[in-house]
């Protein structure tokens, strides 16, 4: 086959484009130049996309003796990820960036640009496994290695694209296995950092970056009562579940940490609770995809539901749960106000909504945030998180 090798300057997309490579693939590797600051060099594992990374990249090609190019893809990614990010936040969900890259940008933006210059797939380094079922139909499973397994984030990939990509690392034993591999073929990378946080905040500090794209104003911390316990700079840097940085100094009467229970960017108030005010058991998704077989040949329906287990944090537990389908509300209904606060009724896309029962109530869980839905090893399909049901 034809594949390009999406080549992030990191050492398992090396390695997975030298495996392309010896399996007797046609291989190009191209590196995404995703940064709108050409100057941006990496800190450490801090950071990704950057002019470092780009020539890391382009020498591992060189030791493959395969064609190598950059492709500027840094006005689709501020469009399609990073202003999603600030829009998510300044509506108070809590987004994750790397879902909508794979979603937007490496299946959706690079695998169009690649099929139509005739490439068959598209290999990234991601540890994943695409299994084939007895009708040919493409099916997205965990990676080998469950301490890096990276299907979570891969959740978002349809049917059609996974029969264009490839993932020559996903059966990889560990993490050490494809290091030493990469120090056996004279990779200059084999040892170089796993780049971790946000790429496109390499300093780590969301709540700083944010400060600088929306407008800040200072606003109430409440408890679940109402009682004002402090105030915040800008209740759109908080989000669901946190701890730290809350700077209130009168103690909880029953001397325990409090959360982050709620956020609500339109009153600019900040809600905390105990611990035990974040525990969740039903969840409502929307920009719900399947990267299988459609929810009907399931007996997915908004009466008939189906086991499965459910994964809301690409490193966190899958929990047991049953999941319906039903139909997208315009808004959300005004019996659902907050208390503390008036609810303004918003927009939702339309398409299916994916509604989930865990058995076991979940903890930290954001509007924003992805669920991704599994059955074993498989993945079936995954929705945006838009609101919750308290335990």
């Amino acid at each position: 086959m034809r594949i390009l090798a999406a080549m992030s300057g990191g050492v398992d997309s090396a390695v997975a484009a030298a495996r392309a490579v010896d399996a007797g693939h046609e291989v190009v590797g191209v590196h995404l130049a995703l940064s709108r600051m050409p100057g941006t060099l990496r800190t450490g594992s801090r950071g990704c996309c950057t002019i470092e990374d780009s020539r890391d990249a382009h020498m591992v090609a060189g030791q493959l003796g395969i064609p190598f190019y950059v492709w500027d893809f840094s006005e689709r990614f501020k469009e399609d990820v990073v202003d999603d990010f600030i829009a998510e936040y300044a509506n108070g969900r809590t987004p994750n960036p790397c879902m909508r890259c794979n979603e937007r940008i490496k299946f959706a933006a690079l695998l169009d640009r690649a099929l139509a210059l005739g490439f068959d797939a598209v290999a990234t380094g991601h540890y994943a496994e695409i299994v084939r079922a007895s009708d040919g139909t493409p099916e997205l499973h965990r990676g080998a290695d469950l301490n890096k397994d990276q299907s979570y984030v891969l959740g978002v990939l349809t049917p059609e694209q996974l029969a264009h990509c490839c993932f020559p690392i996903g059966a990889s034993a560990s993490k050490a296995e494809v290091r030493a591999e990469a120090e056996r073929r004279g990779f200059p990378v084999a040892n170089k950092p796993d780049s971790y946080d946000i790429c496109f905040i390499p300093d780590g500090d969301t709540k700083a970056w944010l400060a600088d794209k929306i407008p800040m104003r200072p606003g109430l911390i409440r408890d679940e009562a109402g009682e004002v316990l402090g105030e915040h700079e800008g209740a759109t840097t908080y989000t669901v579940g946190q701890r730290k940085g809350l700077g209130i100094e009168k103690p909880a009467a029953d001397g325990k940490p409090r959360y982050v229970v709620g956020v609500d960017p339109h009153a600019n108030t900040v809600t905390v609770g105990p611990r035990a005010s974040l525990a969740v058991e039903e969840l409502e998704g929307i920009r719900t995809s399947w990267a299988g077989l459609p929810p009907a040949d399931m007996g997915v329906s908004e009466e008939t539901g189906i086991d499965c287990e459910v994964q809301i944090r690409a490193h966190a537990d899958p929990v047991p749960a049953r999941v319906w389908l039903g139909e997208v509300r315009d808004e959300v209904p005004a019996a659902e106000a907050d208390p503390l606060g008036p609810v303004v009724p918003r927009p939702r896309p339309a398409g299916q909504v994916l509604r989930v029962r865990v058995e076991t109530p979940l903890t930290g869980v954001a509007p924003g945030q992805t669920m991704v839905v599994y059955r074993g090893t498989r993945v079936l399909g995954q929705a945006t998180i838009d609101r919750t049901v308290h335990a």
